[in-house]
C-alpha cells in the first residue's frame, strides 16, 4: 500500500505546484497594470523621461509596486540626467537582490525586489558620493508614498 501511495503523493504535489505557478502569474496579471507587469514580471524597461517618478521632487518613500516593500527614500534620490528615477542608496540592502544580467549584449547587474522577485532596474558604478552607486529604477516598478508633514 505504501508503495502505491508514494508515487501518487508525488504526482499530486507536482500538479499542485504547477497550478500555483500559473495561478501566481494570473495573480500578477490581475494586480498589476500592463506596464507594471511588463517591467516587474517580464524584466522590461520603460522609455526614458516617460515614467511617473523620474522627475518627482516630493519627500517620501518609494515602495515596490508589486508587493509594497519599502525600497528607497526620496533623500537618496538624485537627478542623473538619464530620465529614470535614480538613487545612490537603497533603504536597506535586505530589500533588494542583485542578479548578473548579460542580456542585450551588455554586462549589467539587475536589481530585483527581495520579497516578490520583481524586476526594478539596474545598478551602476557611476553614481554620486557617498556610495558611487546609481540605482537606475523603472517608475512603473515603484509606488510613491508622500511624507506626512
Amino acid at each position: 500500500m505504501k508503495k502505491i501511495l508514494s508515487p501518487i503523493l508525488l504526482i499530486l504535489v507536482f500538479i499542485g505546484s504547477c497550478n500555483s505557478q500559473s495561478k501566481n502569474e494570473d495573480y500578477w496579471k490581475k494586480k498589476l497594470t500592463k506596464e507594471q507587469y511588463k517591467i516587474l514580471r517580464e524584466k522590461g524597461t520603460e522609455r526614458a523621461f516617460t515614467g511617473e517618478y523620474w522627475n518627482n521632487k516630493e519627500e517620501g518613500e518609494y515602495k515596490c509596486a508589486g508587493c509594497g516593500q519599502k525600497l528607497f527614500s526620496s533623500d537618496k534620490k538624485y537627478d542623473s540626467g538619464t530620465g529614470w528615477p535614480c538613487f545612490f542608496e537603497v533603504e536597506d540592502k535586505k530589500y533588494v537582490n542583485f542578479v548578473d544580467d548579460n542580456s542585450l549584449g551588455m554586462q549589467r547587474i539587475e536589481v530585483i525586489c527581495s520579497n516578490c522577485q520583481g524586476h526594478l532596474g539596474h545598478i551602476f558604478n557611476d553614481g554620486p558620493n557617498p556610495t558611487g552607486l546609481r540605482y537606475c529604477i523603472n517608475s512603473a516598478s515603484l509606488e510613491f508614498a508622500k511624507k506626512n508633514k
